[in-house]
């Protein structure tokens, strides 16, 4: 067995760190949310709001308020599982699962705390590379959640529009067409993920051509270069990663099962929050297409947390259901979906695997136990060959950058401890077939 599916020590792989930016934008975010809070607590008190709010919140049944926390705890759950699906794919992945509920926890912290979740994706690409991956196979990960993420979100808007959208437009007429807007963008940023992941060649073609013209307007060389590297290694990386992960078509279902059931269970807080108020009559499906609606309505939004589409959201497709109640249940729905998950989280940003064996070598070992046999993934990936040749970074960037297009065939491959190339695919390239 070689070193590397061992596993005997966690690669580190040395990158920038994503805090700097992210940390700012995520401190200025909780800022800007903590004067939006205390502001609706003061008009509550100026409007004479308050009294009726604490009359509600006398009236709460405890046990669906604890269903609706359950809903939320099950939600972040499913996003670690979806995670450990994804790691569990390569054998050799040094994440474990302690990483996972970190990487999990980057992603609502920065997400929340950054206008339009900005500060998700590359919190939680920085924590994979701190718990082994290289940054390639990082980014590959947390693209092909997102793809999966934003599948769910399309495919339960759909549901829900073609079976609520009468409703809720004959009661709010125009004002539905933000949801509209809002799911058709949310179309828009799936297909161009698709387009990147099946389509690396056009889409590198159509990214030179940009960058090309933005040369020709006058960017700067810089700018220019790290653009040019950047779309010659990255996308055609990403593409091989997505097309791997797509190969576990089982593997993959399950993941899109896990994030539908994921998303039901955030939709389906706002309905237990409505029972613990005494509102038994609700239909819960109207429930659910509601809380989607506001989830769009508030992605839309560009500041932290989506606030002011939250609220609007909340008010125009929520709030008649809970009547009376509408301001606890705003209060409630917001502590439990956006303020406790993101306090939560930030004890568990720095939480860190202790051991060395993959997620695939345990869930064997868990299945030897059972007297069941090992599964294996349906198309493997290959072990780092122990012969490879390694290969100065810096000269491969400056030819990476100098070529538009790059070859088809991975010669040459970044991994943990640099960059490698396969011993076979060099003998071929030295001895071409004859003609």
């Amino acid at each position: 067995m070689t070193e590397s599916s061992q596993h005997t020590s966690k690669p580190q792989v040395e990158v920038e760190a994503s805090g700097g930016d992210d940390n700012k934008s995520a401190r200025r975010g909780a800022i800007f949310i903590g004067v939006v809070l205390v502001g609706y607590i003061v008009y509550l008190v100026v409007t004479g709001q308050m009294g009726q709010f604490w009359a509600a919140m006398s009236s709460v049944q405890a046990s669906w308020l604890f269903v609706a926390c359950l809903c939320m705890f099950m939600y972040l759950f499913f996003g670690i599982v979806a995670y450990a699906i994804a790691v569990w794919l390569d054998p050799n992945s040094p994440v474990g699962i302690r990483d996972l509920i970190s990487v999990e926890a980057s992603g609502i912290f920065f997400g929340n705390l950054t206008p339009m979740m900005m500060g998700s994706t590359p919190a939680q690409i920085y924590r994979l590379t701190k718990a082994g991956q290289n940054v390639g196979e990082a980014g590959a990960t947390q693209f092909t959640r997102f793809i999966v993420y934003q599948f769910g979100l399309v495919a339960w808007g759909a549901i829900l529009l073609l079976a609520r959208m009468p409703f809720f437009a004959e009661r709010y007429g125009d004002m539905t067409l933000l949801c509209v807007f809002s799911f058709g963008g949310h179309c828009c940023i799936l297909l161009g993920i698709f387009a990147v992941a099946l389509m690396p060649k056009t889409v590198t073609r159509v990214a030179h051509c940009i960058i090309n013209w933005l040369e020709r307007i006058g960017v700067s060389a810089t700018k220019i270069e790290g653009w040019r590297t950047f779309v010659d290694g990255e996308i055609y990386s990403f593409s091989e990663k997505f097309k791997l992960s797509a190969g576990h078509f089982s593997s993959m279902l399950l993941t899109v099962f896990i994030t539908m059931l994921q998303l039901a269970f955030f939709y389906l807080v706002p309905y237990f929050l409505m029972l613990a108020f005494g509102h038994h009559e609700v239909d819960f499906f109207s429930v659910m297409a509601a809380s989607a609606f506001v989830q769009l309505l508030s992605s839309a939004v560009p500041l932290p947390g989506g606030t002011g589409g939250a609220e609007g959201g909340f008010a125009l497709f929520l709030g008649h259901f809970f009547g009376s109640a509408s301001t606890a249940g705003y209060l409630l729905w917001r502590l439990i979906t956006f303020i406790a998950p993101t306090i939560l989280a930030a004890p568990l940003l720095g939480l860190k695997s202790a051991h060395n064996e993959s997620i695939h070598a345990r869930w064997d070992r868990v299945m030897r136990k059972i007297g069941r046999e090992p599964q294996t993934p349906s198309a493997p990936t290959k072990p780092h060959p122990t012969n490879a040749v390694t290969v100065d970074p810096r000269k491969h960037a400056q030819k990476a950058s100098g070529t538009a297009k790059p070859a088809h065939k991975a010669y040459v491959r970044q991994t943990g401890d640099g960059i490698r190339v396969s011993p076979s695919a060099l003998n071929k390239k030295k001895h071409p077939k004859s003609r």
